[in-house]
This record gives C-alpha cells, structure tokens and sequence, in this order.
C-alpha cells in the first residue's frame, strides 16, 4: 500500500475550515473591542470589562496566529483590534511623571479592603510601618476590627483618625499620621460609608483624603447604583485643598464609569508609576479568579506619583495598594 498526500480537493476544504475558525475565535474580540472604545457598558458587560487586559493578550495572540498561517484579511483585521486594545492597555504599565511635582512634600498612603473585616491586623500594621505609611483608608471596616487593629499597635503608628465601623461590608476607617480637620463620614447611595478629612502635612498644602467604596456591580439590580455611587465621587479641581480618593473602586480603569471620574482632575496613581496592571482583586481567597485591578489611589493632578506597590494581605480577598505620592510645597 503506498502512502500518498492527501486528495487534492481536501486541501481548499482545510484551509477554509481553519479561516473559519480564526474569524470565530476573533469575533468576541472585535465585539469587545467596539464596547471598550465606545465606552458602553450594557448589562453584565460591566462585569466582564474589567478583564479586558487578558482580551488584549488573547486579541494580540489571534492577529500573530493569523498572520503566520497568511489569513491576511483575519490578520489585519485582528491586528487593528490588537492595536486599539493595547493602546487602551498598555500606557498602565509604562511610567509617566505627569505634571506633578517631582519633590515636594513625601506622603506615603494606603487602602486595604478587609474582608467584612476579617483580615490579618498585624499585616496591616507591619506594612504601616515597613512603608512608613502616613495614611490608611480601610473598607470593610468592622467594630471587631477596629479593636484588633487597636491591639495591633496602629495608634500608635496613626493617631488621628475619622472612623465609621460597621458589621459586614459597609463600614469605612481614615487613620492618619497628621490630624484631621473636618473629619466626617458620609454613606453613599449603594450603602457604603465613606470617611474623610483634611490633612496638611508640615510644609505641604491642604489635602483632601477620603476612604471610598462605592457599590460593587455584582447584579443587575446593583448595575444602577454603581454608576451612580463614581458619579457622586467629589472631583478635585487642582486648587486647595487638592483631594485624594483611595480604596475599593469595584471598578478598572476598563470601566467607563471610573475612566469619568479619573477625568475630573485626578491620576490613577498605579497607572502613572507603571504598575496599573498588577493585580489587586480577584484569586487571592480561594476563587478561581483572574486578577483585577479594582483598588486604586487616585490623585490630584498636581501631586506627584514616585511609586506604588501592591501587598497580600491574609484573610482578605484584595491585595493592599500603597503609593509615595508628593505633595506640592505650600506657598
């Protein structure tokens, strides 16, 4: 019996079939990236757009494989995509100072979500002060917290503090090295608190900080308040005092919704130190999760970002995000 290459007449069949094939794989790709330009967000899609950076990778995969095996039309088409979803991408991972001082006054802050305030204490504190931390916004902030962090030593790290605890979620904390003037609580719209103050440290201007956490967009019926809650988010309008907004934003910068805020005078503080797409939500309890960016420090565009890292914190399902921002010298 001799073994002969395949009939002729299969070969157009095969490579139709593959070309087929590569247009399916690539459609929820193009149909994504309509959505993330066009900044729409309907229904469920709100969960999903916070994975765009992995449709990115998968898009950029699709447009190689296709140019290698010579689908041209599916190629080009893949790589435009490609192109227009890393340009939405990319820039978080590439440092940009901004127009921010470069030195002024050193201000390192911190937010850290509890886990209806569950998570490990004495971690926080520890990064407290390794990092030297000056202020700590706290979500999910518990009565049982609070007195365990008490314990821990964190007054005496922190002294000034604006405090809301509450049982479950929707508690807030604003722990500070300086004091606070005007300190308060208020509750948003989805039923969170949200603590803030005034601080002015020795040498720097007046700034605003404020513990956020808006409504997290976990069903239909939530889709509503979540715009809702990052439409409320006080804008910062680049004069005195600036504001710092920092904590769970249950939200990417994939989101429409906080893309609006971020437009209001602030900076994603991990975005301008190229370190917007490191992971702070999502595996860290036990869910089979990807990673995704929902906490953030964003900051007045006129404070400086000199660098930002992202820490695990036992018992949480959020990695805590701090950043060595600047403050402009008071005048």
């Amino acid at each position: 019996m001799t073994i002969t290459d395949a009939p002729p007449q299969t070969r157009p069949a095969r490579r139709t079939g593959v070309t087929v094939l590569l247009w399916l794989l690539l459609a929820p790709g193009l149909v994504w990236t309509g959505f993330r330009l066009g900044g729409w967000e309907p229904g469920r899609l709100i969960q999903m757009m916070a994975f765009t950076p992995y449709v990115a990778l998968g898009v950029v995969i699709l447009a190689v494989l296709a140019l290698a095996l010579r689908r041209w039309a599916a190629g080009i088409v893949a790589a435009l995509a490609a192109v227009a979803l890393v340009a939405c991408v990319l820039p978080r991972a590439l440092p940009d100072p901004g127009p921010g001082p470069s030195t002024g006054v050193r201000l390192p802050v911190m937010t850290a979500n509890l886990l209806f305030g569950g998570a490990d204490a004495a971690r926080i504190v520890r990064l407290v002060r390794e990092y030297d931390v000056a202020v700590l916004a706290v979500q999910e902030f518990s009565p049982d917290a609070e007195t365990r962090l008490a314990a821990a030593g964190l007054g005496d790290l922190l002294p000034y503090r604006s405090l809301a605890a509450e049982p479950g979620a929707s508690g807030s904390g604003l722990y500070s090295r300086f004091p606070l003037a005007e300190p308060g609580a208020k509750r948003n719209g989805g039923g969170f608190l949200q603590t803030y103050g005034t601080i002015q440290p020795p040498g720097a201007v007046p700034v605003v900080v404020e513990s956020v956490h808006p409504l997290a967009p976990s069903a239909p019926d939530t889709f509503a308040g979540w715009r809702a809650d990052l439409a409320a988010e006080p804008g910062s309008d680049g004069g005195n005092p600036r504001r710092i907004l920092l904590g769970d934003f249950n939200s990417t910068l994939d989101h429409a919704a906080l893309r609006q805020l971020v437009s209001r005078g602030y900076r994603d503080a991990a975005a301008a130190a190229g370190k917007g797409l490191i992971g702070t939500w999502g595996p860290y309890d036990g869910d089979p999760i990807p990673p995704v960016i929902i906490d953030h420090v964003l900051v007045d565009e006129q404070i400086g970002v000199r660098d930002v890292s992202v820490h695990p914190v036992k018992d949480s399902d959020h990695r805590s995000v701090i950043a060595e921002l600047i403050l402009p010298a008071a005048s």
